[in-house]
């Protein structure tokens, strides 16, 4: 599409943008998802070799970052200063009624990248530098073959992505609470096909290894667990109630305490459950 687009008009290229761009990246981040659980094969190394090609359309160096963090999501879910999943307190307080909500959804990519460096910073390790690298080397050949132009059409398709569009509700959708207290939520959906079928999410978090294609299969054997509880069957639909509904704010999150402080400290020195190439 950037060939195709390289003398398109701005509204041309602004609305492939946000839709095809928009679509594959926010599909991308997915697949990302997917390979930080090493489903994608059964060689771990090839698993991470897969995720920086998943990568390699966004613009932004994202999968080594986001594949050491999501370990501990699992892990501690839930839990302030280790779940970078979680929102601060800062989003929490700020983002209450419901056009500060539409604000914290339009900037959630900042808030998706920037709240580990302030809630879990880590050391960059060899394999995110290699991430960083490897997106460098391909921004600065779709910067030569098609200039600035081609560049934003990665990197804002991310952001589209992440963003107010039907790729991004997952965000929201997956851990807010928004009926009696229930944590996690699964969505049924059409988009499930193009998202590695993220949507199937608590049967994700019952099963974080089983594959994303055998995740209805899952629910197929066991209906009682997964039919009879709230579930979506529309991310835009979710993100509309989250803005609208009163009762809900970035601070709708179930918390727990698992760890103590010295755990904690203890796991941050090290520099969290880590990953090696």
């Amino acid at each position: 599409s950037l060939e195709l687009l390289k003398d398109a008009s701005f509204l041309e290229w602004f609305i492939c943008c946000y839709m095809l761009s928009g679509l594959i990246n926010g599909s991308m981040t997915l697949a990302m998802h997917e390979l930080s659980h090493n489903l994608g094969s059964k060689s771990r190394r090839f698993n991470m070799i897969l995720g920086l090609l998943a990568n390699a359309p966004m613009g932004l160096p994202a999968f080594a970052t986001f594949k050491r963090y999501h370990y501990e999501h699992h892990k501690y879910m839930g839990e302030d200063g280790l779940d970078v999943d979680v929102p601060t307190k800062f989003e929490g307080n700020t983002f209450q009624h419901s056009f500060a909500k539409l604000v914290w959804l339009f900037f959630q990519p900042a808030w998706y990248s920037l709240r580990p460096m302030v809630i879990h910073p880590k050391s960059m390790g060899s394999f995110e530098m290699m991430n960083w690298v490897s997106i460098i080397i391909l921004d600065l050949l779709v910067f030569s073959q098609y200039g600035v132009k081609g560049l934003l059409y990665l990197v804002l398709g991310t952001i589209f992505g992440m963003q107010f569009h039907p790729m991004a509700g997952h965000f929201v959708a997956e851990h807010f609470v928004m009926s009696a207290d229930q944590e996690t939520y699964s969505y049924y959906g059409p988009l499930n096909w193009l998202t590695f079928n993220v949507g199937y999410h608590n049967e994700h978090h019952d099963f974080a290894f089983i594959s994303g294609t055998n995740l209805p299969k899952l629910r197929d054997m066991a209906p009682e667990f997964y039919d009879s509880i709230p579930h979506y069957h529309s991310w835009t639909k979710v993100m509309v109630d989250f803005v609208c509904d009163p009762s809900l704010s970035p601070f709708s999150r179930v918390k727990r305490i698992q760890t103590s402080e010295e755990e904690q400290n203890k796991l941050k020195e090290k520099g969290g459950l880590g990953m090696k190439w």
